[in-house]
Parts: C-alpha cells; sequence; structure tokens
C-alpha cells in the first residue's frame, strides 16, 4: 500500500469517528429527554390524582377538615353580634413519636397542671398516631408548651364559638360542643340548615360563611334580662321569664329565662341552682304552668266573637258556683251582678264561668284549638314542649279552663294567642328569624273578627287603666299600656299550694295600634315591702311596666297623653259622651 493511499484514507476515518461520536450523543439525548418526558408524565399524573384524592386527614376519628370548620356569625336585628367564631389552638400528641413519656409528663403537668398525671402517661404510651391531650388553649400557654420543646407533641389551630354577651341571650343562642357543632338553641337549629353541610364536607373551613340574623333585639334583649335579674332579688323569688314578639309578624324580639347559663361554658346549663337541678331550662318554650286568669282573655275573646256574650251583658257574681262538693268564688269578690266589661276589670271566677256557660264547654274547648294551644310550637329551638290540655271538658273541667286553672300552656303559646286578640284577629306563627310584613301576611290565619280584636283591645287597656294592670300602666305611663294578670298557685305533690304562686302578667302595646306583645312570669315571688301584695300586680305587672318604660323609646313608640286615644279604644255601644274616655 502506498504512502498516499493512507494518507488518504485518515480523513474517512476520522470523519466517520466523529459522526459515529455525534449519533451517539444525539441518541443519548433522545433518551434522556424520553425519560424526563416520562417523569413529568408521571409527577403530572400524580399530581391530577392527588388533586382528586380526598385528603382529610382523620385525627382520632375525626376529620380534620370537620375540626377546623367555621360556623356562622350569628346576628341580632340590627346586626349587632350575637355569636361569633374565633380561631384557638389544641394540644394533640403523636404517642408513637414520644421519646421519653416521664419526661413528657413531667413538662406538660408543670404548664397544665390540671391534668391527671396517671390519665396523661396513659394517653402518651402506645403506638396511636394521634390522641387529644388538651382543647381550646390561650396563646400563652401554646406558647409556653412551644418552648419545652416536646418531640410529637404539636397544636391544631380550631375554631370556637365565641359569646359576646355571655348569658345575655342564652337560651335563645343555646351553645356547640367541643366539635363546634351546635347542641341546644339557635345554634343547634343552623345546624339543620344548608351550613351544615358545608361543615360535613369540610368547605366551611378558613371561609367567611354568610351570617344569619334573628329576630331579636339585643337592646331590648338586655333591658329584659336586666329587669328580670332585679325581679329575682326584689321579689326573691325562684325563677323568672319573659317574651316579647311583633304581634304583626311573629318575630320574637326578646326572651329571657332565669336562671340562665353561660354558653361560652356549656357545661353550666348543667349546674343546680338553689338546690334544683332542672332549674335552668328555658321556661319560655319548655316550660308549661298554669297562667291563672290571663287565660280570661282567652276566654272573654271567645264569648264575643261568638256573638252569644256581647259587652252590654250582665251576670250574677253574688255567689260562688258549687261543682259537687268545691264551690268556685272570687278572689276579691262584688258579690252583686256584673257588666262584661266589670268581670274583666275585677277578674272575676264566678261572672268568667257564667260567660263560658253561655258559649258552651265544646264551643270553648273548639276555640282553645283554633287559637293555636293545641298545637307544638313551630320557633327555632328544640327546647319546646305542648301545652297541656283535656281533649273533652267536663263542666268541672271547662269551669276552672275559663280562668286558667286544670290546664298546663307554654308562655310562648299565650304571647302567640295574645297577639292574635290585638292584632285584628289574625294568628300568626312565632319566629326567631326576621319576616317582614309580606311575608306575614301570607301566614295569616283568622281566629277572631277584627270587630272581636277591637273590643279586646278596650278590655285589656280598661284593665290597665282601672284594674290589676294600673302598676304597669303607672310605670309605662304614656305608651297604652294593656294587659292581665294571673296569679296562680303552684301543685305541690298533687295539691295546690297557697304559699307557692306563679304570677303572670300578659300584655301588649300601644294598645290604640298594637305592635307587640309581652308575657312575664315570676316564680314564687314574696311582697317587695309591708304595703305591697304577692299577687301579679304587684310583681309580674309592675315588671311589665319598667321594661316598656325602657324599651318602647328604642322600638320608636312615642308616649302620648292625650286621653281621646283612650276614649276612640271605647266601642260605640258602651260610649255614652264621644269625648268621655276609658
Amino acid at each position: 500500500m502506498s504512502m498516499t493511499s493512507t494518507l488518504d484514507d485518515q480523513p474517512i476515518a476520522i470523519e466517520g469517528a466523529r459522526k459515529s461520536r455525534r449519533n451517539l450523543t444525539h441518541t443519548r439525548i433522545r433518551l434522556v429527554s424520553l425519560g424526563l418526558m416520562l417523569v413529568f408524565a408521571l409527577v403530572a399524573t400524580r399530581l391530577v390524582q392527588l388533586g382528586y384524592a380526598d385528603t382529610t386527614t382523620n385525627f382520632a376519628g375525626e376529620e380534620r377538615d370537620l375540626i377546623t370548620a367555621s360556623r356562622p356569625a350569628i346576628l341580632d336585628r340590627n346586626g349587632a353580634e350575637l355569636a361569633v367564631d374565633i380561631r384557638v389552638p389544641s394540644l394533640y400528641a403523636e404517642p408513637r413519636r414520644i421519646i421519653d413519656v416521664e419526661e413528657a409528663v413531667t413538662k406538660l403537668r408543670q404548664e397544665l397542671p390540671e391534668l391527671d398525671e396517671e390519665w396523661l402517661r396513659e394517653r402518651l404510651t402506645g403506638d396511636e398516631g394521634f390522641v387529644w391531650i388538651e382543647r381550646e388553649l390561650t396563646p400563652l400557654q401554646q406558647e409556653r408548651i412551644f418552648r419545652l420543646g416536646i418531640p410529637g407533641v404539636d397544636f391544631l389551630s380550631e375554631s370556637k364559638r365565641f359569646y359576646p354577651g355571655g348569658k345575655e341571650a342564652a337560651h335563645l343562642l343555646g351553645a356547640v360542643n367541643l366539635d363546634n357543632q351546635g347542641i341546644a338553641g339557635f345554634e343547634r337549629h343552623i345546624d339543620g340548615e344548608d351550613v351544615a353541610l358545608l361543615q360535613d364536607l369540610g368547605l366551611a373551613r378558613d371561609r367567611t360563611l354568610e351570617p344569619v340574623n334573628m329576630s331579636i333585639d339585643l337592646r331590648v334583649q338586655h333591658a329584659m334580662r336586666e329587669q328580670l335579674v332585679d325581679a329575682l332579688t326584689r321579689y326573691q323569688a325562684i325563677a323568672a321569664a319573659g317574651v316579647m314578639m311583633d304581634v304583626r309578624t311573629g318575630e320574637i324580639i326578646s326572651l329571657v329565662s332565669l336562671p340562665d347559663f353561660d354558653p361560652n361554658v356549656p357545661s353550666s346549663a348543667l349546674e343546680p341552682f338553689d338546690g334544683r337541678k332542672d332549674a335552668r331550662i328555658n321556661r319560655i318554650t319548655a316550660g308549661k304552668f298554669e297562667l291563672g286568669s290571663t287565660f280570661k282573655t282567652m276566654t272573654f275573646a271567645a264569648a264575643l266573637d261568638s256573638g252569644l256574650v256581647t259587652l252590654t251583658d250582665e251576670f250574677d257574681a253574688r255567689f260562688g258556683i258549687r261543682y259537687g262538693r268545691y264551690t268556685i268564688d272570687d278572689f276579691h269578690g262584688k258579690h252583686r251582678v256584673l257588666t262584661v266589661p266589670e268581670i274583666y276589670k275585677y277578674s272575676s271566677n264566678i261572672g268568667t264561668i257564667k260567660m263560658m256557660e253561655t258559649l258552651g264547654k265544646e264551643n270553648y274547648r273548639a276555640f282553645l284549638t283554633r287559637m293555636g294551644f293545641d298545637d307544638p310550637l313551630p320557633v327555632e329551638l328544640p327546647e319546646t314542649t305542648r301545652s297541656k290540655f283535656p281533649e273533652k271538658f267536663s263542666e268541672i273541667v271547662a269551669a276552672t279552663a275559663s280562668f286558667g286553672h286544670g290546664l298546663s300552656v307554654t308562655p310562648l303559646h299565650m304571647a302567640a294567642a295574645v297577639s292574635a286578640v290585638v292584632n285584628g284577629g289574625y294568628y300568626v306563627p312565632p319566629t326567631l328569624s326576621p319576616r317582614d310584613r309580606s311575608e306575614a301576611s301570607a301566614l295569616y290565619r283568622r281566629v277572631i273578627s277584627a270587630e272581636t280584636s277591637d273590643k279586646m283591645r278596650y278590655l285589656l287597656r280598661l284593665n290597665a287603666l282601672e284594674g290589676s294592670g294600673s302598676h304597669a300602666n303607672r310605670i309605662a305611663d304614656g305608651y297604652r299600656v294593656g294587659g292581665k294578670t294571673g296569679s296562680a298557685e303552684k301543685v305541690v305533690d298533687g295539691r295546690y299550694d297557697t304559699s307557692k304562686t306563679l304570677t303572670v302578667f300578659a300584655s301588649a302595646f300601644p294598645m290604640d295600634a298594637p305592635r307587640y306583645a309581652m308575657v312575664i312570669l315570676i316564680d314564687e315571688p314574696q311582697a317587695e315591702n309591708e304595703q305591697s301584695g304577692r299577687t301579679a300586680g304587684w310583681n309580674a305587672g309592675e315588671v311589665t311596666g319598667r321594661i316598656v318604660q325602657r324599651v318602647a323609646p328604642m322600638l320608636g313608640i312615642v308616649p302620648a297623653f292625650d286621653e281621646m286615644l283612650d276614649a276612640e279604644l271605647v266601642p260605640p255601644l258602651l260610649r255614652t259622651d264621644p269625648g268621655e274616655s276609658l
């Protein structure tokens, strides 16, 4: 082979080697690119899978989303906060990560001495992935425990319900448990609404939920509670309660029952009061009572609406009425013939029974059904009960029922019935949710005529001016209160105890254009002083007057002292002089 041939072949070999290396490089690049593409494809696929996966962590049988879920704020009708959520730290442990159990127990009890040592040691021992140690700590406690540097111990931020007013609206709002779930009152009602579904799905966590408004007015609520707290001391009573509702819409403006509890400490609802375990019930919706002579308002409305009794009729009240070995008489008998307005003003049991007998016991029983006393309360609270009525009235049962004995009624049933009596004759269901006039009118059910309603407003106002309601009227002068008192002996061991009474005042105001109905109860009141008595006018009536005096200006009711306002309430058939007042 010649030298020339060898030199000619060398460039060809070099070029071939270079081409081979380039091909190898390109192949490697393609392989690397393909590998990277596969890696990215796997990552993308996994991300998609994670996006659709349920990532909820389960802690001690509870889902984290549920633990950290928020509840909507509860506001009064004017936007004042009644209940809000705040974020608080809770302490948990992962026992499998605890290095030194004894050290952890010692350090934790330095900051949380209320924890039982044996309980804590058992809690931190084992192979569990999660255990609660203490719920709802303060930020300061969190900081101190964090500085201890205990492995396997950490914090979870939870939602805690906070009630700025404390006891102010306890029986209305109810309470929540440690997991922020409603267990009583309006809080439990909320859990029956759509927002509970959001919480169960974990969608409410860390989100701003639309607040829920209630119909109550926090200003009125405060005033009513303040006066009832005063009544407990002033009259040495064992309990007191009250409810106010708008007679046109059925909205409950205020509801108080004492003794109450602090919803920030739910367990306080179970604490005994004065030795009684059931003392902290909601007496307005979950209690039923004999409401005494306040029930005469229903008897009069039934008799007048039937047309069988008129305001000009007279009934003989000279002698008591005998049923077997029992004789029913008047508490402060006039022992003479009384007109219908006098029977109401003097609260004559005899006259009321005779009016009921003119109506007929079957018609009277049917009227009570028409007024809603047999129906369950429709209000948004789980703590409700039904009134207790015999299905059929015997002569003696009808007689005692006509003046409020022998049957048990919830105070809210009575407030709704009084509203129907004075608002023109329409029953409207009570509610704790805002309801405007148009919504309410769609629910109206006529129970008495407008003419009967006018006559009843006259009688209610007459009793406030000249009868047992005069104490309330004097205190709330100018706000045209009308109402009926009731003082009922309580049943103890199956018998009426004359030393224990429940006093009630069922009222409405202003009577020339009724807007609000109210029922106030004082349980076992004592005389305020030597000059006063124990009957309803002296306590429940006076409390009503003080509440109206406080809240009427808040509710936009202007005091008026024109006697013509009262004169215009007098039905035409009773007017002897166009300018004559009640």
